[in-house]
């Protein structure tokens, strides 16, 4: 030990430049494994969180999925009913079911006199929202006929009657006009305190607007999690329960099918207790002529690309090591020839080849592993800039990478690896080296 750490102090030139390529290596490995660890926090917290795992979704099948009334063969078959929605609640592992009907955009009139070009409304229970894993951000589910409540989305988008009329002009005589569009998204992506006002949905039955009874604003929900508020603003949908939305189908005329003896639904969210219970759930879903859908292959599609891009970042930190170790070998070899007098005294005065090896592979490990420490204080240096990157241009403040603990000695062991690696070669030919010839020749 005290002979390899006086040449590595000795040869600092060739130690400088040995320990640079190592520590650029075991630094690209740290940060790799850094960056898969960040993003999969990111996307279990952000995304995958945001993708409800723990959630089926039952639709209609076939044909008779329609839920419009339709009648012929089979037709009721595959329509989703309250019958089949007990028949799910009874399944073991069900912690919840939310049933939901969709009942088409509506123009929306409020009671300060705003407009509001398209919202959808959609008929739940409205005390199950939150079991939907939706926060709100005022009020909450009102247990009263013609309460709404409004998705973070549906309060945007509103504007005075005048300036809705003027816009929708101006598109139809100028469509290819930037400007327009650019003042028409001001007023799309503006946010609207909707909260404890009266709406009014509006429909067009031919050539005459058939306005429906006026409902009370009692919550507003908060942002998705896993969505970014610039997106949410897209997503319009008004909330009212199944009482509300009969009475809306009975005050609009829009309810023309044949009647249904029960109340049929467009789509059933099934929350699971655990997600080894989805596969068999689905199966039994499917048994009641039932579509039955999850998002775990969203969640391993989103696994398979980071495992792709870790294996990647890691292959180029072992290829900046491998061009490390043909540094080390080169410069090995070359402080195996210049020291072929020292070689040759050692072995007259006693050493034999295999402590002539273990001399040069431990300087090769000594190399390999201050090469390590450089490479974690660069492994910092970059961390810090990408996060510092990523804050201020990515705009994805949730997507924070840290160099953990636990990848540290990760680091260390593949630049140590490394040298030990690259100092067998010179390590064997300093062994062989006649010790006569050696002191003779010098």
């Amino acid at each position: 030990m005290r002979l390899a750490w006086g040449q590595i102090k000795r040869r600092k030139v060739v130690t400088a430049l040995c320990m640079t390529g190592i520590s650029i290596g075991c630094a690209a490995i740290i940060v790799a494994i850094s960056i898969g660890n960040g993003a999969q926090s990111y996307l279990e917290k952000e995304i995958i969180g945001g993708l409800k795992l723990d959630e089926i979704t039952v639709t209609p099948q076939g044909s008779g999925g329609s839920a419009d009334g339709s009648s012929g063969p089979g037709a009721e078959r595959g329509l989703l009913t309250d019958d089949k929605v007990r028949v799910i609640e009874g399944f073991h592992h069900v912690k919840s079911v939310v049933a939901a009907k969709q009942m088409g955009y509506f123009r929306f009139l409020s009671s300060d006199n705003l407009v509001h070009d398209g919202i959808n409304i959609m008929a739940v229970d409205l005390t199950k929202l939150k079991e939907q894993g939706n926060r709100f951000a005022q009020g909450g589910p009102l247990d009263q006929m013609g309460a709404v409540v409004l998705n973070y989305g549906a309060t945007s988008g509103w504007k005075d009657a005048e300036t809705s009329e003027r816009l929708m002009n101006m598109i139809n005589s100028d469509p290819n006009n930037p400007k327009i569009w650019e003042e028409l998204y001001t007023y799309d992506s503006a946010i609207t305190d909707m909260m404890g006002k009266s709406i009014q949905p509006e429909r067009m039955e031919g050539e005459q607007k058939a306005l429906g009874p006026r409902l009370y604003i009692g919550g507003v929900l908060d942002v998705p999690k896993g969505q970014n508020a610039e997106f949410a603003i897209y997503d319009r949908q008004a909330y009212v329960s199944f009482e509300t939305a009969d009475w809306l189908n009975d005050t609009l005329n829009s309810n023309n099918g044949a009647a249904m003896k029960q109340r049929t639904y467009d789509t059933l969210t099934v929350k699971v207790d655990d997600l080894g219970h989805i596969q068999q759930l689905e199966e039994l879903i499917s048994k009641l002529a039932l579509n039955a859908s999850d998002n775990l292959s969203a969640r391993d599609q989103i696994a398979s690309q980071l495992n792709t891009f870790k294996a990647i970042a890691l292959g180029v930190g072992v290829f900046i090591l491998l061009l490390a170790s043909i540094s080390i070998i080169v410069a090995m070899t070359m402080s195996t020839h210049q020291r072929r007098r020292q070689i040759g005294i050692m072995k007259v005065l006693g050493a034999n080849s295999g402590q002539i090896r273990v001399m040069f592979i431990v300087e090769a490990s000594l190399l390999g592993f201050l090469g390590g420490l450089l490479g974690i204080v660069f492994a910092y240096f970059i961390v810090n800039g990408l996060n510092s990157f990523i804050t201020a241009s990515a705009g994805m403040a949730g997507l924070q990478i840290e160099v953990t603990p636990n990848t540290l000695p990760i680091g260390i062991a593949f630049a140590v690896t490394t040298g030990i690696f690259s100092g067998i070669y010179p390590a064997i030919s300093a062994a062989r080296t006649n010790a006569l010839l050696a002191i003779k020749r010098d």
